[in-house]
């Protein structure tokens, strides 16, 4: 392919898109191993809070690709979700999570942002110093549920992923370096 070489004795195997004597170049031109913004590096989690469910999705090490990792069954009561969130955070020795807020489609805070926003102060103060980051996750779950029916997902077994689904789409976005809104 024309300018896989660029240089002269260049030895490198075709596709390999380092430059001479460097680091692999992400598409907008920075070293892949350079974060993408402030956001500290390495692997990060996003949760899709619900009333019933939360899902959960985490990021590869290098903090570029989400992936679902399960739904946890809500507890308000108790917060056994939070336990076994924040057990699961510290497992995988996550840098940050990421908290859907199903805003309104005119952009409004309603009952279930306020939830949200409550679930991700809750966790915030179990795992400090990590930060906890709130994000606009407007049909997120829509087009979660849309990518499952056109995989051919439906019924219950669409309904047992739809929330993890939903969380890797909100990861994924914040990953791109979507709009994000650090807490307080």
């Amino acid at each position: 392919m024309p300018g896989d070489h660029p240089v002269a004795g260049d030895h490198r195997p075709p596709g390999d898109h380092r430059p001479p004597g460097g680091h692999p170049v992400a598409d907008d031109h920075r070293p892949m191993n350079q974060p993408r913004s402030d956001r500290p590096s390495g692997v990060w989690f996003a949760v899709d809070v619900g009333s019933v469910r939360v899902g959960v999705a985490r990021s590869d090490p290098r903090g570029v690709l989400a992936v679902p990792v399960g739904t946890l069954h809500r507890d308000q009561r108790h917060a056994t979700d939070l336990d076994q969130l924040t057990t699961l955070l510290t497992e995988c020795e996550a840098v940050g999570v990421v908290v859907g807020l199903p805003r309104t489609l005119a952009g409004r805070d309603g009952p279930a942002v306020q939830d949200a926003r409550g679930y991700g102060e809750a966790l915030a103060a179990r795992i400090a110093p990590r930060p906890v980051v709130f994000v606009d996750e407007r049909l997120t779950t829509v087009l979660a549920q849309r990518n499952l029916t056109s995989s051919g997902v439906r019924g219950r077994a669409k309904r047992a992923v739809v929330d993890q689904a939903a969380a890797v789409e909100i990861l994924q976005s914040f990953l791109n370096g979507a709009e994000q809104q650090r807490s307080d």
